[in-house]
Parts: structure tokens; C-alpha cells; sequence
């Protein structure tokens, strides 16, 4: 915490707008809008809850098919099973470690010939890491298929200067409690088109329709930000750019003091993207290291330091194992081989040097 969200809390308690929506919530959305560069925004409950409004708004429905990343968490991919449609997984490239440009194409020209062409793609920045987003847009205008740009783990991160989550159709933010700022758990829905907003902030009010009594004319969803969470919002957006620092730094202080043959770090492509890295995260080569992943995280784990594995596949996960896949093998070999680093933006260097002392401990050991 930044030290201003009681202020907000406060104002929502002193005015007596507790209930949902109310001034923090206008003011949250505008004040995002600003920060991110999107004209229109929805302040909701949840980051899925977000993605699962933008498919509903380009008229995803059951049997239809939507492109989505393996290499994420499930809240990227569980609103395409909310709507009856069905998922197709593409892998990542090892680079930035997101949505691999080619094997997206392949996937799409391949559906095409099968006669199901998606409905949408859903791309995701992975630990703030920017993707290959030029690349992907040049994609999907190709073939008229629109995009919805996760950026729930990038908020703050830049690409050519410009803020990731603001070049999809819709841009999908997180602010759960393990993101770089929280609102204790919300998200948010963006874009620049005023329409689709104002008919995702209705359907997340339950669909009510302008009527003096409750009416509904169409399946609604209780999706909407609260007014005091979204007071802690406002104030977590006053200290955004500090904890942006605060992760880009702890990611440098790494990068110098853990300089072992064997150990690579998740980055850029290019000097005009900036990740926010909203984790720091590493990957493990066996075979130099003689050492592999599991092995550092239960040694770190003894001396009482959690670090955890980055995340399974979607394609590996039993939910999703008959759903169609387009792999190349790097997401199975990140999951094996990778480990998300202790990332919080409350840790001191003396944290950091521990970190890097357990670390460095257990590989001069081997």
C-alpha cells in the first residue's frame, strides 16, 4: 500500500457510497483510461471476469472457436469454456516466451481449412514481458479476427513507448491481490470502442434494463467493481510507477548478482519494450548447471524462501487435454525447467541478497 487508499476508502465511508459503483468508480476508470492510453474503460471484479465479457460482446458462443495462449494462467482460458466455445491452444516462442506469431497462423490457416474460423485470439503478456504484439496485430487483421490483449500481469509495461494492454480491441487488466497493484481482488475491461464498453458495463450489472422495476431482456452477469475497492484503486495508481521501478530493479539486481553459465532470465527483444516485471524469472539449464529446477526450489525452500515453478501449460492441464494444440515444445520445456524468483514490491536488498545467497549456495555446492 502507497498510504493514499484510506483517503479514498475514507470518502467512499464519509459519503456514504458503499454500495456498488459510485464516484471512485468513475473517477478509477477515467484515471486508468489516462494511465493505460485507452479512451473507455470498465472497472470489474475480476480479470476473467473481463475476458469473459469481451467474448460474450464479439458474439462468442457454443461450438465457436477461440485462439488462445498455452503458456498462462487459466483465468486467460476458463471464460472461453464459460461461453460453450472451444479453446485452441497455441505455444509460445523462446524469446519473450508468449504467443509464438507462427505458429499462430499456421493454427488459424489450419482451422480455416477445418472450416472453423475463430472468433477471436486472446494473447497474453507473461509476467509483464511484452509479446511480439506488432507481429500477432499484422496476424489477426490478416485474417478479420479480433484480439483481446491480456495485460493482467502488465500493467505498467511499455512497448515502443506505448502501454501494453492498449493495442488489442480489448485490453484486459488485473488488479487481484498478487498483481503489481491491487484493488484487493477487481480487474478491468478497455478499449477504445465506447459501444463495447458501455454494453460490457450493462451486462456486468446484471443486463438490468432501463425500466422503473428490474427487467431483462438479456443474460447479465454481477461482474461490477465495487466504489471501495475502487478507492484502493485510485490510491494503488498514485504508487503504480514506483512499484513498476521497484520490479524492474529487483529484476536488475538479480540479473548482476546471479551471472552463472546455466541460468537465463526472461527479456526483452527489444530496447524500446520495458517489462514491468511483475515477476522475475529464471530458467534452469540441467545440463550445464548439473543442477535442475526442482532441486533449487526445494534448497531454497529449506531455508524457508518460496519460489514456485512457472505456469503449467494449459495444454497440460486435465481440463484442457482434448482440446485442439498447436506446440513447438518451448512451454513444456519453461515448465520443467523455470522458476519465478521472490518478487514482491515490499522487498528490501536484504531480501534480494538472500535470495541470491540461497541460490548461489546450492549451485557452488553442485
Amino acid at each position: 500500500m502507497g498510504g493514499q487508499e484510506l483517503k479514498y476508502v475514507k470518502e467512499a465511508f464519509d459519503t456514504n457510497w458503499i454500495a456498488p459503483l459510485g464516484p471512485n468508480v468513475d473517477n478509477f476508470e477515467q484515471e486508468l483510461g489516462l494511465y493505460v492510453g485507452v479512451k473507455h474503460v470498465a472497472a470489474l471484479n475480476s480479470g476473467t471476469a473481463a475476458i469473459h465479457l469481451a467474448l460474450v460482446i464479439l458474439g462468442v458462443g457454443r461450438g465457436d472457436e477461440v485462439i488462445a495462449q498455452s503458456f498462462t494462467f487459466c483465468g486467460t482460458t476458463n471464460p472461453i469454456l464459460y461461453t460453450g466455445a472451444i479453446p485452441v491452444l497455441v505455444d509460445s516462442e523462446k524469446d519473450t516466451w508468449n504467443m509464438d506469431p507462427v505458429l499462430l497462423e499456421e493454427a488459424i490457416i489450419d482451422r480455416i481449412k477445418k472450416g472453423k474460423k475463430p472468433k477471436a485470439v486472446i494473447l497474453v503478456h507473461l509476467y509483464g514481458m511484452p509479446a511480439k504484439i506488432h507481429e500477432i496485430i499484422a496476424i489477426c487483421n490478416r485474417y478479420e479476427i479480433p484480439l483481446i490483449e491480456d495485460a493482467a500481469e502488465a500493467l505498467g509495461a511499455t512497448i515502443r513507448g506505448k502501454k501494453a494492454g492498449s493495442f488489442g480491441d480489448f485490453g484486459i487488466l488485473s488488479f487481484n491481490g498478487n498483481k503489481i497493484i491491487t484493488t484487493s481482488g477487481g480487474g478491468a475491461l478497455i478499449s477504445n470502442n465506447k459501444a463495447w464498453i458501455e454494453k460490457s458495463r450493462f451486462l456486468a450489472t446484471q443486463a438490468r434494463d432501463d425500466a422503473p422495476h428490474y427487467e431483462h431482456t438479456e443474460l447479465g452477469f454481477n461482474y461490477r467493481m465495487s466504489n471501495v475497492l475502487a478507492g484502493i484503486g485510485r490510491g494503488q495508481l498514485e504508487v503504480l510507477d514506483d512499484h513498476v521501478r521497484k520490479r524492474q530493479d529487483m529484476n536488475t539486481y538479480y540479473r548482476k548478482n546471479l551471472h552463472f553459465d546455466g541460468v537465463s532470465f526472461q527479456t526483452e527483444i527489444d530496447a524500446d519494450d520495458k517489462s514491468n516485471y511483475w515477476l522475475t524469472a529464471i530458467e534452469v539449464n540441467e545440463k550445464i548447471l548439473s543442477l535442475n529446477r526442482e532441486e533449487i526450489r526445494l534448497a531454497l525452500w529449506e531455508e524457508n524462501i518460496e519460489t514456485r515453478p512457472l505456469w503449467k501449460p494449459i495444454h497440460q492441464q486435465p481440463l484442457y487435454k482434448d482440446v485442439p494444440y498447436y506446440g513447438n515444445g518451448v512451454s513444456d520445456r519453461l515448465f520443467k525447467d523455470g522458476l519465478c524468483l521472490p518478487s514482491g514490491s515490499n522487498l528490501k536488498e536484504k531480501d534480494m541478497s538472500r535470495v541470491v545467497s540461497a541460490i548461489q549456495k546450492v549451485i557452488k555446492r553442485q
